[in-house]
């Protein structure tokens, strides 16, 4: 069962325009995508917000949908689509003017008058962006330079040339849609569809912009500077609204998709909100003990590393890693401990690490038998 809209926007069914206005306003900002990204049904949530608004805020949609419910606005709400259910793109409308005479002023449905469905909105627009380990760690103002079309500044966005302006489209009378009446077996049908000649504009340029060549709209590069938040991880999306390609003849500009790529760290890695790194100690440092100076993002920091250090051990750096992208504080550092084995020794610190062995009872050399060991056989 859909949902009402009144309880969507969260007023009363008295409600005034103001309030609905107010309650939508204050709703798109808790419902919005962009302040959900974790929500899967954010993006869908919103839509139906943004559709309840769409009807309520219309007088006329409104008046409707109170007196049939979402079946009397039809696809204007993003309910069911009726546009083809009697073929030819005949609407709802149409349906009702079959059968009741094309219906009044005073008509639900506005007697199937409708306006020009007006220009298009322009295409989102895509683009990729590196940063770097730090940037998304603590967030930055990065700048974005792509191509996309925007409107053309010697017409304003009509598409029509220096002195004159669109003319009311002969075809359409200026509605953008052509009507069409076909008989059937239910009686006389009435039809809808987008004027071809206008391209469902309801105007028509006779002399075009010579920028733009009757577009209203040109392709120029454009910067723009994204505010990239602390704690992104590689390949997130940031949605920047209206910042895509300008619609065609003053068409609403669509939106632009940001997608960041963050480039690797030579030290750290990134393990949820935590920061990961490996400290590299000798053997006799993890024996003895010592200190080292770890670089962090955040500057350097003298770590103690206690004799009898083991590898695989961890330094927890509380509160140094990344920010809680939807949240407080910030994750750890943690410094991960390698021991390093020599591969080549000289002869006198090959000795010493052979007595250490044998005061220790250990067994050194290939096959676990120590040099010494293979001397005292070799005079038995």
């Amino acid at each position: 069962m859909a949902a009402d809209y009144y309880s969507l926007l969260g007023v009363d069914r008295s409600a005034s325009a103001e309030e609905i206005k107010r309650a939508y306003r204050k709703r798109a900002r808790d419902l919005h995508p962009d302040a959900n990204p974790d929500d899967p049904d954010a993006a869908e949530q919103f839509k139906e917000l943004s559709k309840a608004y769409a009807v309520l805020s219309d007088d006329q949609q409104r008046a409707r949908y109170d007196q049939f419910g979402e079946a009397g606005v039809g696809g204007a709400a993003g309910g069911a689509n009726f546009d083809d259910l009697f073929g030819n793109g005949g609407g709802l409308g149409d349906v009702f003017d079959a059968f009741f005479g094309g219906g009044g002023a005073g008509s639900p449905f506005g007697g199937g008058r409708r306006g020009p469905s007006g220009p298009p909105r322009g295409q989102d627009m895509e683009v990729a962006v590196a940063i770097t380990f730090e940037q998304s760690v603590f967030g930055d103002q990065v700048p974005v330079e792509l191509k996309l079309p925007q409107t053309c500044d010697t017409c304003q966005g009509s598409g029509a040339g220096e002195g004159t302006k669109p003319v009311t489209c002969s075809e359409c009378s200026g509605s953008g849609q052509v009507r069409r009446v076909r008989q059937s077996v239910l009686g006389q049908m009435v039809s809808t569809s987008p004027c071809t000649r206008c391209g469902g504009l309801g105007e028509v340029v006779t002399t075009p912009c010579e920028a733009c060549r009757g577009e209203g709209r040109v392709t120029e590069s454009k910067t723009y500077t994204v505010d990239v938040p602390a704690g992104v991880v590689d390949g997130s999306t940031l949605r920047l609204t209206r910042r895509g390609a300008a619609g065609p003849r003053g068409g609403g500009p669509g939106d632009l998709y940001v997608h960041l790529r963050v480039r690797p760290h030579d030290r750290y890695r990134r393990e949820d909100d935590d920061l990961v790194t490996e400290v590299t100690v000798s053997i006799a440092q993890a024996a003895l003990g010592t200190t080292i100076d770890l670089e962090t993002l955040d500057g350097n920091e003298v770590l103690v590393v206690p004799s009898g250090t083991q590898p695989g051990h961890q330094f927890v750096l509380k509160g140094r890693g990344v920010p809680r992208l939807h949240g407080r504080g910030r994750g750890d550092l943690r410094a991960i401990v390698e021991v390093q084995v020599p591969t080549k020794l000289a002869a006198e610190e090959a000795e010493l690490l052979r007595t250490f062995a044998e005061g220790r009872g250990e067994l050194v050399g290939e096959g676990g038998v120590s040099l010494f060991s293979k001397i005292k056989s070799a005079f038995s």
